[in-house]
């Protein structure tokens, strides 16, 4: 065979090729077709062991017929490819076409998450009770978050808090304690206000949370008493669960309070008869609250001898487990809409 002949029969190969192309109305046959010309056994590669017969003059014109042959092919291979997707495009516009005259559907929109609203109500029920809100950040100092409010570094109440740590000494913030320091240290007395926010702790189960949020308040003043701190809760637990809600305050230790006191109220569940949800005492526990230690007082430059205050704090998933009936505080973080449609 001369070189001739040899471009004779890629070119024939070609054009049979682009003819085949042509009729081919399935991306899969077109790959085949495909295959059959330019595979591994294919026919450009079977004229191409040919070439070893001509002379080596005319190999390198073999070469570029060669070339030639295989462009061709692919080409036509890729236009049948687009107009076979150009085809199917055309089909699923056709059968998914929208009727624009159809009236439009009422998009699902809510006035807000639960744990958002629940704590708005503790914001609005303390708001009108004079207290102020007051932030701060969730990235905090060691000594705002425990050294300010009686926590030195050997303290055993440490251990009471599962902190997460950062690499440079500070900290994520695990309660909004560290709000009522700062707010002391640049405004000075008196003081009422309440610091709700994200809170963090190394903790996760059914009723815990490694973030969750709470609502910390702090009153001081002169003369400001236990009996101040007893008043402004019953008030406040009547607001959330309704009028004539049981109360009681325990005896309990916190490093920032002295007295401290745990505060429960009746359940609202069995109505205070016992039942599963209350472990059959009667009570829930919903904060836990004191009367500010003088150290604390001490640490922000304001005289405990004149001054006296008392401080609560709550968790607003608690809250609102108890208000909404719900026993997984995960729910409130799975963003499940058949669970938040139903608040």
């Amino acid at each position: 065979m001369n070189i001739s002949e040899l471009e004779t029969r890629l070119n024939q190969l070609a054009e049979q090729a682009v003819a085949e192309f042509a009729e081919v109305e399935r991306k899969e046959d077109a790959i085949q077709v495909k295959n059959r010309y330019l595979g591994r056994k294919g026919g450009v590669q079977e004229l191409m062991k040919l070439i070893r017969e001509l002379p080596n003059d005319e190999k390198r014109l073999a070469g570029q017929a060669s070339n030639l042959a295989k462009k061709t092919i692919q080409d036509a291979y890729d236009a049948r490819n687009d107009m076979l997707d150009a085809r199917e495009l055309a089909r699923q516009l056709a059968a998914e076409t929208i009727d624009v005259t159809l009236p439009a559907r009422t998009p699902a929109v809510r006035s807000g998450h639960p744990l958002i609203e629940v704590q708005q109500e503790l914001i609005s029920i303390f708001s009108d009770m004079g207290f102020e809100v007051a932030e701060g950040p969730e990235i905090e100092e060691d000594f705002y978050n425990f050294e300010a409010l009686n926590f030195p570094a050997d303290h055993p109440a440490r251990d009471m808090q599962d902190t997460f740590m950062l690499d440079d000494g500070r900290l994520l913030r695990t309660h909004t304690s560290p709000v009522q320091v700062r707010t002391m240290l640049a405004y000075g007395t008196p003081v009422r206000v309440i610091s709700p926010g994200r809170v963090y702790r190394c903790d996760a189960d059914v009723t815990h949370s490694p973030v969750f949020h709470q609502v910390e308040g702090l009153l001081v003043d002169e003369n400001i008493t236990f009996a101040d701190l007893k008043g402004t809760l019953s008030h406040f637990a009547e607001r959330v669960f309704g009028p004539g809600t049981p109360l009681r305050f325990r005896p309990s230790f916190f490093p920032f309070t002295e007295p401290s006191a745990e505060v429960d109220i009746g359940c609202i569940f069995c109505e205070g008869s016992g039942c599963r949800i209350c472990s059959h005492t009667g009570w829930l526990e919903i904060l836990g609250s004191g009367m500010v230690d003088p150290n604390v007082f001490t640490s922000v430059g304001v005289d405990p001898e004149k001054y006296s205050g008392f401080a609560f704090g709550m968790g607003v998933e608690r809250i609102a487990m108890l208000k909404l009936g719900v026993n997984d505080i995960r729910m409130f973080f799975d963003n499940d809409l058949r669970f938040l449609a139903q608040f």
